[in-house]
């Protein structure tokens, strides 16, 4: 009896499958590119390597017989397998195909990111990107686990992991220079310059909720200035930077973006930006796991990030 695993392969299981779908020698045939007697072969040889009919015939009409019905169930979850790893494989071998999933801390303003991804879409169109937004823990955990390939997220987020864990496990590709920039109702400021924290006690302000990380970065330098008299009122909060600056706007509330928010939105924005002396510069970056770089459509989409930010 011949070998099944001969008989039984993709080419002849293909063959099977086009045979019910016409229930039709001749037309099954014309459909394959080949001879009807080359298909009858075919289906007799897997018809004696499982030693029984998977075809029975009613007048000039074929039917499928349980047997058949049994390979068609198996043959389609087979071929569904097969390729479906090719398909993975083909992903991973090709700069222009595949998915790419990046998780962006919710802090961060990513209306940079999103304009690069409509250029990239244009020139890449086989490549599907989901984009989807976490709290830094949830972040971390999905880079951790492989759930996402690249993370958008304030430099200074990676110092909660060790330094080793970063540069043994992770690199990181620099996005954009940032300072903590507070958007204020005072008009006698003048725009892009530093104040001492003493200006801004007594404030009103409308924030991120404490656990983001700009919101940490005010209250850390107002910490030490704060008292039961100038403490920092804060009666709105906003997970959405948008939501938050309208809201100042339409108030007498103060705010804090990303440098990087403001220069982008400055023409919708009537308030004065300045610094506040003191806060150290940080940097948002794409953090990604160390051997990502080896998948080409990965190392492609970092190639082109960078390039679209040097333009």
């Amino acid at each position: 009896m011949p070998k099944t695993d001969t008989i039984l392969s993709t080419k002849s299981l293909h063959y099977f499958l086009q045979l019910i779908d016409t229930m039709n020698y001749t037309q099954a045939a014309q459909i394959l590119g080949i001879t009807q007697p080359a298909l009858t072969q075919q289906i007799k040889k897997i018809e004696h390597a499982i030693g029984t009919p998977l075809f029975g015939q009613m007048g000039k009409k074929l039917y499928l017989t349980e047997a058949g019905k049994q390979l068609q169930t198996g043959a389609i979850q087979l071929l569904g397998t097969i390729n479906s790893v090719v398909s993975d494989i083909q992903e991973f071998t090709q700069a222009d195909k595949g998915n790419i999933a990046i998780g962006v801390l919710e802090s961060v303003d990513s209306d940079l990111l999103r304009r690069f991804l409509i250029e990239f879409n244009q020139k890449f169109p086989n490549i599907t990107i989901s984009v989807s937004y976490f709290n830094r823990k949830d972040l971390w955990y999905n880079l951790d686990n492989n759930l996402i390939d690249l993370g958008l997220l304030y430099v200074p987020e990676t110092a909660k992991k060790s330094q080793s864990n970063i540069q043994n496990q992770y690199e990181q590709m620099k996005v954009t220079q940032e300072r903590l920039t507070i958007l204020t109702h005072n008009s006698n400021f003048k725009p892009k310059k530093s104040y001492p924290v003493s200006k801004f006690l007594g404030k009103n302000w409308v924030l991120y909720p404490d656990s983001f990380y700009l919101t940490q970065l005010l209250k850390d330098k107002l910490g030490s200035k704060l008292n039961a008299k100038n403490g920092l009122n804060v009666p709105l909060t906003f997970t959405s930077t948008k939501q938050m600056v309208d809201t100042a706007q339409e108030t007498n509330y103060e705010t804090v973006v990303g440098e990087s928010y403001y220069q982008l939105h400055q023409d919708e924005i009537d308030l004065t930006p300045v610094f506040l002396k003191g806060v150290p510069k940080f940097t948002t970056s794409i953090i990604y796991r160390k051997g990502k770089k080896e998948v080409p459509r990965i190392e492609n989409f970092l190639a082109e990030f960078k390039k679209f930010l040097q333009a």
